[in-house]
């Protein structure tokens, strides 16, 4: 009903599409454009916006009072640095005076940056989708002077911006009976969209009943190209993740060859840059060939904890290499000197010829490459699809891989020793030879959460790999979140920028801060990071629970100006805050014999118990939680003299079912109290309230878990 009504409304909406751009000459240089109230952010995407003819405004009260008092719509447009199609978009409308001129004229306009805005973002998302069925960045926005949603898309040509300005205007100002009508019926449906159901019953969580969703699941993957069917293709860190747990849990060997397949496809594939490692967000197409080139650091370092897994999983010497130039990217290219990471790099890069292009840094031509790999081209050709049924857009190439190694050696005779001479060579003579082309810019800003989900992911390398560098970095990322964006009652900060913090916190650093902070305990054996966790989760208790659904909002009750207050739950290309909650819950219930945690883990589960027997893979994390319930789940206390080292034993292993705490010393831990022997090292393994005999080697207590 309400796509009907906005049919009715207006019969203009546009679906937003990749059409081939039409470069619009800017009426005036921009030196000589005077700055707008974006001059005075910090993101890098308002930054950009900065000097457009556009009066754009920040998102704050004195931007929504001053529509109200015009009586003015507002435009919320939407986006982020490393976002291709919003520079398209500025370029086509937002840098040309005609436009600019309706806006000023007729609207308030706001510029968001969706990173820095994660709940202004939810909010318009839910409304454009509603309204279109579809999503996407840039994301625009025409509202009432309150903030209520009438009219959206994503990207718009100028000539349908220019229709949607016009039109949205004349209709305020003729009937704005009818355009609050419709305000007050989507804001309603969004509302109810949002709606938790309360499950009061009794949820038996099972193996059958998992099997059951999984084999929902299952017809939906690629077993060709791995990850899920169809383009675009995303990582899907968290669905892989799960694939893999269950897979050994419950004796899936295909479904192991799945997970290992995808990793392999992913690594091999133009998704992950050949010359200076890490991952683009996603490809156009079903085999991981073109990307969409932006780098983010949640994929990365997602993707780094993957990887990490099922290394310790296979000891696939490849997987290794993948965490290992990954993580030297995120350290070379992403990583600021207080030890925290920046956000992105941007998809697009300057040309030769001084324009700006998608993947311009990361293409080739066969020129190029001539002029690079000076000798054994033909091999070169062979081992990254440098042929015509490859070739790109322009005449170019992007390196991609479809042999696997065993296939290579074989038809052109080398040794796997010879072939990593010949790889390192020419990575090393491409990177040297991509060091004179403009690199495509930073997001420099810090934010927490995916801040959170790098720690995590340097713990994880080091877990496998035990390089100490990773742990180094790891504690020095910890710090800077425990020191920057940490305040003293609990309260978390989620943006970092020119040494400032700022923008209150959202559920999802709260979330995964947590997380973090319980594996560097894990790995630490330092409890100052469990009682950290322990604080920052007792505040989320308070500002951010609703005990009428059980569940976590995803803004705080600090928080104002906003139409709704949302709850997220599907876990996307991160895992949503309440599956992570959910699951730190879980965790410190066994840490502390919190009854109460435990008691509110397993509620929300079970209010998405319904919901993930429909869409499996939109429950990832959620899933991975249920493995808690349905098979057996470990405690293991580790107390002595030699705890640090029996931890680090128990690490090597792939033990996704147990919980590891540990002291060198006496501990009032709850989970470690009356355990200590200054003689002896013990490894307690406990499971559903009952211990086995304790253990001295780590072996035995293996021995323990696996029967």
């Amino acid at each position: 009903m309400i796509r009907k009504g906005l049919f009715l409304l207006v019969s203009f909406i546009f679906i937003c599409s990749c059409t081939k751009k039409e470069k619009e000459p800017v009426a005036t240089d921009v030196q000589e454009r005077i700055a707008n109230d974006l001059i005075h952010e910090t993101s890098p995407y308002l930054l950009e916006h900065a000097y457009n003819p556009v009066n754009w405004k920040a998102w704050n009260s004195e931007s929504l009072e001053l529509a109200k008092e015009e009586n003015k719509l507002v435009v919320i447009s939407i986006g982020y640095s490393a976002c291709h199609w919003c520079h398209v978009m500025e370029e086509e409308s937002f840098e040309n005076d005609s436009i600019a001129a309706l806006m000023n004229d007729n609207f308030i306009s706001i510029k968001v940056d969706r990173e820095e805005r994660p709940d202004v973002d939810q909010i318009y998302m839910d409304a454009v989708q509603l309204m279109t069925g579809k999503g996407g960045w840039p994301l625009n926005c025409i509202t009432l002077p309150d903030g209520r949603p009438v009219f959206g898309g994503t990207y718009f040509t100028k000539s349908q911006w220019t229709k949607v300005l016009v039109e949205m205007s004349d209709l305020y100002k003729k009937d704005p009976e009818k355009v609050i009508a419709y305000a007050d019926r989507l804001t309603k449906g969004m509302k109810n969209k949002d709606l938790i159901t309360v499950n009061k019953e009794a949820v038996a969580f099972n193996t059958e009943s998992l099997d059951a969703i999984v084999n929902l699941w299952k017809p939906s993957l690629d077993l060709v190209n791995g990850g899920q069917q169809g383009a675009p293709k995303f990582p899907m860190p968290n669905q892989l993740n799960f694939l893999l747990r269950y897979s050994v849990q419950n004796n899936d060997n295909e479904l192991q060859k799945h997970v290992v397949n995808s990793l392999i496809k992913m690594a091999n594939g133009g998704i992950y840059d050949q010359v200076g490692g890490g991952f683009s967000r996603y490809t156009v197409d079903e085999e991981w060939h073109i990307p969409h080139f932006e780098k983010m650091l949640y994929d990365n370092a997602q993707l780094v904890s993957l990887y990490a897994a099922a290394y310790q999983l296979t000891g696939n010497e490849y997987f290794k290499i993948i965490i290992e130039e990954t993580l030297d990217f995120v350290h070379v290219e992403l990583t600021q000197k207080e030890g925290a990471f920046y956000s992105s790099i941007n998809a697009d890069s300057t040309t030769n010829s001084g324009g700006l292009k998608e993947g311009a840094f990361y293409i080739w031509t066969k020129k190029q490459l001539e002029t690079a790999i000076d000798s054994e081209l033909e091999l070169f050709y062979s081992y990254y699809n440098i042929n015509e049924a490859r070739k790109w857009e322009d005449d170019t190439y992007i390196l991609y891989k479809t042999k696997s190694d065993v296939v290579f050696l074989k038809e052109f005779g080398l040794t796997q020793q010879e072939l990593n001479v010949l790889v390192r060579d020419w990575k090393s003579k491409l990177d040297a030879y991509r060091k004179d082309r403009e690199r495509p810019s930073t997001d420099d800003k810090v934010l927490t959460s995916w801040n959170a989900l790098m720690l995590k992911g340097y713990l994880d390398a080091y877990r496998v790999l035990g390089n100490k560098e990773y742990l180094d970095r790891a504690i020095k990322s910890a710090e800077f979140i425990k020191t920057k964006q940490l305040n003293k009652d609990g309260s978390l900060f989620h943006n970092y920028k020119d040494g400032r913090s700022t923008i209150e916190g959202f559920s999802e650093d709260y979330a995964h801060t947590i997380d973090a902070f319980i594996a560097l305990y894990q790995v630490t054996l330092d409890e100052k990071w469990l009682t950290t966790a322990s604080d920052i989760m007792k505040y989320s208790m308070i500002h951010f629970y609703d005990k009428n659904s059980g569940m976590f909002y995803f803004t705080s009750d600090q928080h104002t100006n906003l139409i709704t207050r949302k709850t997220e739950v599907v876990d996307n290309v991160i895992s949503s805050s309440n599956s992570v909650l959910a699951t730190n819950l879980f965790q410190l219930g066994h840490y502390y014999s919190n009854k109460e945690y435990s008691k509110i883990s397993e509620r929300m589960l079970s209010n998405i118990h319904k919901d993930m027997k429909t869409t499996p893979s939109a429950y990832a994390n959620w899933l991975n939680l249920y493995l808690n319930y349905s098979n057996p789940y470990y405690e293991v206390a580790i107390s002595g003299s030699k705890a640090m080292e029996k931890s680090k034993e128990l690490h090597s292993y792939y033990l996704p079912n147990i919980l590891i705490a540990g002291a060198t010393v006496d501990s009032d831990l709850s989970i470690m109290k009356n355990r200590f022997n200054k003689d002896n090292t013990y490894i307690y393994v406990c499971v559903d309230g009952s211990c086995k005999l304790p253990v001295t080697d780590t072996k035995s207590a293996v021995d323990q878990l696996l029967k």
